[in-house]
């Protein structure tokens, strides 16, 4: 079958509803956001239009530098945490019968589900001080006093991982249910551990898919906005909960708005950089 571009509106016809929603639901939004990213604030709240650079001179600024540079951290370690267990526990799925694989991927299903405010609630609950998991410590003879774990940044980190977690195993399963195995025994045969075969074999066969499986993990927690503030203290809040407060509490949307662009074009360009070590992964 020889492939040629589309010439006709007929042709065309099954994108252009995608390209219709896509134009009226991202790229209207997103400019008027970038317009009003210029805009000038007023005094009571207000702003008008004006083409300033005052927005995003606030940048260089040591608060929004704190933000933005604990955000990074955050979203780092959460794809970093989230893809080191995710890995290990999909190369097991993936070994599993049929049967049982089904069950598993149903129950990541389910978990995808519950909302952010169930997860941000149950975890806050898990590790508070009345019913938390230090309870069972208590019980066990492992702690003297029951003591509360959240607010704090091990809880919002917990949370966050426990969040990640579904998305990077269905992201990843994919890629290691593809993988040939008999890689693996052949370097089994031929003297390997089964630690140095994983490590020398399937790690570097897969390491593109790891490293977008990673990406994605970063942009997904990048984003995270419910979380910080249910899990975090004050000085856990990431860009995104920054953003919201200067829209709607501070009543400053233009600052808001370049925050928002700069979230949204870091993203955008991590999404484009998973999507091209995809492309490699799949010419292999």
């Amino acid at each position: 079958m020889i492939r040629r571009p589309p010439r006709t509106l007929a042709e065309h016809a099954p994108i252009l509803f995608p390209a219709l929603m896509l134009i009226v639901f991202f790229v209207i939004p997103f400019g008027l956001m970038i317009a009003v990213s210029f805009f000038r604030r007023v005094q009571g709240g207000f702003y008008e239009p004006d083409f300033v650079l005052a927005n995003y001179e606030r940048f260089l600024s040591a608060f929004f530098g704190n933000v933005l540079s604990f955000s990074l951290m955050l979203a780092g370690l959460v794809a970093v945490v989230a893809v080191a267990i995710a890995f290990p526990f999909t190369y097991r799925l993936v070994r599993l019968p049929h049967p049982a694989q089904v069950r598993w991927l149903v129950f990541l299903l389910s978990v995808l589900s519950l909302s952010e405010v169930i997860i941000g609630f149950a975890w806050s609950t898990l590790l508070s001080r009345t019913a938390g998991i230090t309870n069972l410590l208590v019980a066990v003879g492992l702690m003297e006093a029951p003591q509360s774990l959240s607010p704090g940044f091990g809880a919002l980190l917990a949370g966050l991982v426990y969040q990640a977690f579904p998305y990077t195993v269905l992201v990843l399963y994919p890629a290691l249910a593809r993988f040939d195995f008999s890689l693996m025994e052949a370097a089994r045969t031929l003297g390997s551990s089964p630690a140095r075969a994983f490590f020398t074999v399937l790690v570097p066969a897969l390491r593109n898919t790891i490293v977008g499986t990673v990406i994605m993990a970063f942009v997904f927690a990048l984003g995270s906005y419910l979380l910080p503030q249910l899990l975090g203290r004050p000085q856990h809040w990431t860009l995104s909960v920054l953003i919201t407060d200067q829209a709607i509490y501070q009543s400053n949307m233009p600052f808001a708005a370049a925050m928002a662009v700069f979230l949204v074009l870091v993203s955008l360009a991590l999404v484009g950089l998973a999507l091209i070590l995809g492309r490699r992964e799949g010419s292999q």
